[in-house]
């Protein structure tokens, strides 16, 4: 239990967020420099999606990907080259089994995965490997993929979720600058089933549950959570931070294990 290493969920926002001088920023800056040093860095991104397989990121040094537009050059600047793992992507065949995993070169470090490990970890000398959301999966099958990495964490390995809870940019111009009535809801029903464990509640969602369907929309950045929350073992506490709500978005994220790195973020 002494070395084993929390899993984290960080909402990411908008990608801005890398580069701007904001709380959710400071926060992971701070966690970065108040966890134990991982031996090498798992990260499940909402920006990778694929049909049918898991895929996962191989390579040297995989590439920095820039996935969005109309931001300004400076973020197009920044690269991440964290250096890949062979053995990291053969310990997670291993664990996911090899038939639902697919070895991947074409993709990189997307800002699902840069955009929130970079000021946790801005030198990029720790080995780093992202994987996919399968998107042929029910919600129920990305909580058992997030239980069968669970052994990761003992292994020196931190597994990070990258998404939101709440994020629809259908709604972010109606609802910019409030805090809905439905997102709110829905925000304290997950901080709730985070906190309990409940996985029924985290991906059981009736078809009159507006809050819901408003809040999850196309579903890539919420999907990230329930990897964490499968990876959740006997004994671990939560924590949660970075609980913000601006409109059609959030950024509460969650510490699963050990929370006492949280006491570093003012």
């Amino acid at each position: 239990m002494t070395n084993r290493l929390p899993a984290l969920f960080l909402g990411h926002g908008s990608p801005m967020t890398v580069i701007s001088d904001v709380p959710e920023r400071a926060a992971w800056v701070a966690l970065g420099a108040a966890l134990p040093r991982p031996k090498a860095i798992l990260v499940v991104s909402a920006h990778w999606q694929t049909q049918g397989k898991t895929h996962v990121i191989t390579g040297a040094q995989p590439r920095t990907i820039h996935d969005f537009r109309g931001f300004p050059d400076e973020l197009f600047a920044v690269q991440y080259p964290a250096p890949g793992s062979d053995e990291l992507v053969a310990r997670i065949e291993a664990l996911l089994g090899a038939d639902r995993v697919e070895r991947d070169d074409s993709w990189g470090f997307d800002h699902g995965s840069w955009g929130v490990i970079l000021p946790m970890y801005p030198a990029a000398d720790i080995p780093m490997v992202q994987i996919s959301l399968d998107r042929s999966l029910e919600a129920d099958a990305h909580i058992a993929l997030g239980c069968a990495l669970a052994p990761l964490r003992d292994e020196g390995v931190l597994i990070v979720g990258s998404g939101n809870v709440i994020h629809n940019l259908a709604l972010w111009r109606q609802y910019a600058g409030t805090r809905p009535e439905w997102a709110v809801d829905f925000q304290t029903r997950i901080n709730a089933a985070v906190t309990a464990g409940d996985h029924a509640a985290l991906t059981r969602f009736g078809a009159d549950d507006q809050a819901a369907a408003a809040a999850i929309n196309s579903a890539e950045h919420y999907l990230p959570l329930l990897y964490i929350a499968g990876a959740r073992l006997p004994g671990d506490d939560v924590g949660i931070f970075n609980d913000t709500i601006s409109g059609a978005l959030s950024m509460t994220s969650y510490v699963i294990g050990d929370t006492a790195p949280l006491a570093a973020i003012a």
